[in-house]
């Protein structure tokens, strides 16, 4: 018997993460980096302590099936939600400019006390979006079939 590989995975299976560890969350930042949305698919939901997005993820985990296969790189709908949300604040841009498209840079957990503390999704042009949290609960499900990625290239960062 051999240990399941990162290459095994299911082609286009859809992904379904939680996180509910600082470590389980270094992973769904991993797979959101890059991702983009509207400004107007972000949510807020107070009654039922949940925020949530809906974005347009880099297919990360198939990056290298594309090279080696020489075909179109992919983004795939995902919502990223987390539970829980006390409070929720943002920073840097404007929520009211229906035309503005948001990057996600990362998502970190600032522990606090009895379990608590807050989710930080850290925006490209500083922009950041701060949740308070009972817990840290959040969730990556896919929901769309994968897609070309409309600039056919992978993103790039440069130190």
């Amino acid at each position: 018997m051999t240990d399941a590989r990162f290459e095994d995975a299911g082609g286009e299976a859809p992904l379904y993460l939680g996180a509910e560890t600082p470590e389980d969350l270094g992973v769904l930042s991993a797979l959101v980096q890059d991702a983009v949305f509207p400004v107007n698919e972000m949510r807020w939901l107070p009654r039922k302590r949940r925020f949530a997005l809906l974005v347009n993820r880099f297919r990360w985990e198939d990056r290298e099936a594309a090279e080696r296969e020489r075909r179109p790189y992919e983004r795939v709908q995902s919502v990223l939600a987390v539970d829980g949300v006390l409070s929720a604040r943002t920073q840097g841009f404007d929520r009211k400019d229906r035309d503005l498209v948001l990057s996600v840079l990362s998502v970190a957990f600032e522990p606090g006390t009895d379990g608590g503390g807050r989710v930080m999704l850290v925006l490209a042009g500083d922009g950041a979006v701060a949740l308070e949290v009972e817990a840290l609960d959040v969730t990556l499900k896919d929901v769309t079939r994968p897609y070309a990625a409309p600039s056919g290239r992978a993103p790039e960062h440069r130190d």
